[in-house]
C-alpha cells in the first residue's frame, strides 16, 4: 500500500481560527499526525463557535478547517502543561502555532526554547505582523490586512466604498505561506539534523501578493486604482462583460485570444484596425474598443455565448455565485468534494485541497471534538500512566475542569 507523502510527519499545532487551521488542514489530508492543541480556558478553538450551522462546540466553520487532525487540551500558561507540551515536541517534528507575533516567545514556542528538547524541531509562527518589528504585538485579522497593504483600494468599482475581497484571501494565503515554509524548513532539519524558527506573516503575505502591482509602483511610479468591471489593469480585454440575461469572464492575454474573440462576435473587420492590433494599442484605444465589444457581448445569451466562445478556444468562464460554481462537472470528475461523517450534522461536504501530491486519500475524518484524543496522546504516544495524568490534572495541565479521557 502507498503511503501518504507527510504519514512520517508530526506537528504539534496550536492554531485556532482560520488562517492556522487552514495551512495544516492541507498538511493532515496529505497524511501528518496534526494533534490540534486547544486551550481549555477558551474552551477550545473560537472556531468551534462561529455561526452560522454552530450548536454547542460544534460547528460547519470548524469542521471545513479541522478534519483529519487530533485534539488535546493543554494549558501551555501552566508548568504542568508545559511539562506535557515539551514531551509531545520531543516526538514532533514540528511546532506550528498561529498566535500575535509576541506569543511564541512567551509561550516557549520558538527554537531556542525547545532546542534542548529536540535540536530538529522546526518552529513555525504564522502571525499577523511577524515576530519582530513594531508591529510585532499587535492582533491583526484578514479584514485589517486588505485595508492595510492596499488590497481595498483596488476592488470593486472605481467610484463605490472600499472593499474587501468576497472570501479571506489574506488568510488563507498566509495559511499557505506558513506550508511552504514548514516544509522547507522541514527538509533542511532533516538533512542537517537542526531545526530552526519560520517566521510567517499576515502582512508580509498580502503585500507580497501585489506582486507586479508593487513593482509597478517602486519602480515606475505608477498608482493603482480600481479598474471598471474587474478589467485587468494593463491588457484589454480582459475583464467582466455583462450580457443579455448575466455576466461573463473574457480574458484575451495573448494575441491569437483576441483574433479569436472577434471571429467568434462576427467582428472579423477588426482583424486590421491598426487601433486593436496589439496589446499597446489595444490598451491605448480600450475606450473605443470596449464600445465595440460590449454591445456585441450583451446582445448574446450567456449559455450561447460561451458555449461558442469556449468552441473557439477563447478564455472565459460565467460569473457563477457559489452554488453554480460548486454544481460544475469537473469538481466532481476531479474528486473536488470530501465528505465526512459527524453525530450532530450529518454528512459533510467540504471542498478537498488542493494540493494534490501522490494518490489522493480515499477516506477522511471528521473534525476532532475538543480534547477527544486526549487518551491516544497521552497513554500512546507519551507513555503516561493513570497516576501520571492524575497528577497532571491535578496541576492545571489540562484545565481547572476535567475534561475528556485527560
Amino acid at each position: 500500500m502507498t503511503r501518504r507523502p507527510l504519514e512520517d510527519v508530526r506537528i504539534i499545532a496550536v492554531e485556532q481560527y482560520g488562517a492556522g487551521p487552514w495551512g495544516s488542514v492541507h498538511l493532515a489530508d496529505l497524511g501528518a499526525d496534526v494533534i490540534k492543541i486547544e486551550d481549555p480556558r477558551t474552551n477550545g478553538d473560537i472556531g468551534r463557535y462561529v455561526p452560522p450551522f454552530a450548536e454547542e462546540e460544534d460547528s460547519l466553520f470548524f469542521e471545513s478547517l479541522n478534519r483529519n487532525k487530533r485534539s488535546l487540551s493543554l494549558d501551555l500558561t501552566t508548568a504542568a502543561g508545559q511539562h506535557v507540551f515539551r514531551r509531545l515536541v520531543a516526538e514532533a517534528d514540528v511546532v506550528y502555532s498561529n498566535l500575535r507575533g509576541d506569543v511564541p516567545a512567551r509561550l516557549g514556542l520558538t527554537y531556542e526554547d525547545l532546542k534542548d528538547v529536540n535540536r530538529a524541531i522546526v518552529c513555525c509562527s504564522l502571525s499577523a505582523f511577524g515576530m519582530t518589528g513594531p508591529r510585532a504585538a499587535e492582533p491583526g485579522y484578514d479584514y485589517v490586512m486588505q485595508g492595510l497593504t492596499g488590497w481595498m483600494s483596488l476592488t470593486g468599482e472605481p467610484d463605490s466604498a472600499p472593499q474587501k475581497t468576497g472570501p479571506s484571501l489574506v488568510d488563507f494565503a498566509g495559511g499557505y505561506v506558513a506550508d511552504c515554509a514548514l516544509l522547507a524548513g522541514l527538509h533542511a532539519a532533516r538533512r542537517d539534523g537542526i531545526g530552526m524558527d519560520c517566521d510567517v506573516s499576515l502582512y508580509e503575505t498580502a503585500l507580497s501578493m501585489l506582486n507586479y502591482l508593487s513593482t509597478w509602483h517602486l519602480t515606475g511610479g505608477r498608482q493603482p486604482t480600481r479598474t471598471r468591471h474587474s478589467a485587468h489593469p494593463s491588457l484589454v480585454p480582459f475583464q467582466n462583460f455583462e450580457t443579455s440575461d448575466g455576466w461573463i469572464v473574457v480574458a484575451c492575454p495573448k494575441d491569437k485570444f483576441f483574433v479569436r474573440l472577434i471571429v467568434a462576435l462576427s467582428l472579423d473587420q477588426l482583424r486590421g484596425d491598426h487601433r486593436f492590433c496589439d496589446f499597446g494599442a489595444r490598451r491605448e484605444n480600450k475606450d473605443a474598443l470596449l464600445a465595440i465589444l460590449e454591445p456585441a457581448i450583451k446582445a448574446w445569451p450567456s449559455d450561447k455565448l460561451l458555449a461558442r466562445l469556449t468552441d473557439s478556444g477563447v478564455p472565459c468562464a460565467p460569473v457563477n455565485d457559489v452554488e453554480h460554481a460548486l454544481r460544475d462537472s469537473h469538481i466532481e470528475a476531479r474528486g473536488g468534494i470530501v465528505e465526512t461523517e459527524h453525530p450532530r450534522f450529518g454528512t459533510v461536504k467540504t471542498v478537498a485541497s488542493p494540493v494534490r501530491v501522490g494518490k489522493p486519500a480515499e477516506t477522511h475524518h471528521r473534525a476532532p471534538f475538543r480534547n477527544e484524543h486526549a487518551k491516544e496522546v497521552l497513554t500512546g504516544l507519551l507513555g503516561f500512566d493513570e497516576a501520571t495524568i492524575a497528577t497532571l490534572r491535578a496541576s492545571g495541565a489540562f484545565g481547572i475542569v476535567c475534561e475528556g479521557t485527560a
